[in-house]
């Protein structure tokens, strides 16, 4: 069996400390791998992922996101048994034995994604180059969330790190958001909200005046700062500031 541990923290490693590496490693030597679990919140899924894979046995890590946190460990645990045994997961091709019932698939994760997801094995292995993989379950129907038929209700709950690199955010890329005539002029975005009703706010004085407020897309917002991704992860109800665009942003 790997070692499972649960960490709440989604925010990017260097705002959360992680484990240290040689605690990681230990367990990495004792069970082949060594298993990350964040539970879901209000607004984003649960996931799960792995650490040592590549350092042991040369695979490709796994990520995975959306079902029970019990049952992506189990899903994980399936899947680094079957590495130790031999077999190397591949994309584009569909795997009967991991899940009861349903094929998986698997997708390439860009490296854009992994400040903001697999995390612990960013810091894990020293921010190298690590290649991970993504296990993608299917809804009731056996199809997949680049289907046209995938259940709809389904598609936030396994974001698909393979695209969108540029964007990242859960939102649909013509969502409309809050800004202020300021940002649009070009002052930088020092303050952002991310509302109880899923509203966001970018800004960049914290208390705007009523007659600056605008309405745009959030695709506008990235084309001005393309860096605002790096708060993609707030919550409900949660805000991130910063003092200035060359200072790191402090979440509340």
């Amino acid at each position: 069996m790997a070692c499972f541990y649960r960490y709440i923290c989604r925010m990017p490693a260097d705002h959360c400390p992680p484990l240290t590496r040689e605690s990681i490693q230990e367990k990495i030597d004792q069970h082949g791998c060594f298993i990350v679990q964040v539970p879901a919140d209000d607004y984003l899924p649960g996931f799960a992922y792995t650490i040592g894979l590549f350092r042991r046995f040369n695979h490709p890590e796994i990520i995975c996101f959306g079902l029970p946190l019990e049952l992506m460990a189990s899903l994980l645990n399936n899947a680094c048994d079957q590495i130790k045994a031999g077999v190397s997961f591949t994309t584009n091709t569909p795997y009967k034995e991991l899940l009861e019932n349903y094929p998986v698939q698997f997708l390439p994760v860009d490296p854009a994604y992994y400040p903001y997801y697999p995390a612990v094995g960013s810091y894990f292995y020293e921010h190298a180059s690590f290649p991970v993989l993504q296990l993608v379950w299917p809804d009731k129907q056996s199809l997949f969330p680049w289907d046209p038929d995938f259940h709809p209700a389904l598609k936030r709950r396994q974001p698909l790190l393979d695209r969108n690199a540029d964007f990242i955010f859960q939102e649909e890329r013509n969502v409309a958001v809050f800004t202020t005539r300021q940002v649009l002029e070009g002052k930088p975005i020092l303050y952002v909200y991310h509302d109880e009703d899923g509203d966001w706010q970018f800004h960049s004085e914290e208390e705007p005046l009523e007659e600056d407020i605008k309405l745009v897309a959030l695709s506008a917002i990235v084309g001005i700062a393309p860096g605002i991704v790096a708060v993609h992860q707030l919550s409900y109800g949660q805000q991130a500031s910063r003092a200035s665009a060359a200072n790191t942003w402090q979440y509340e």
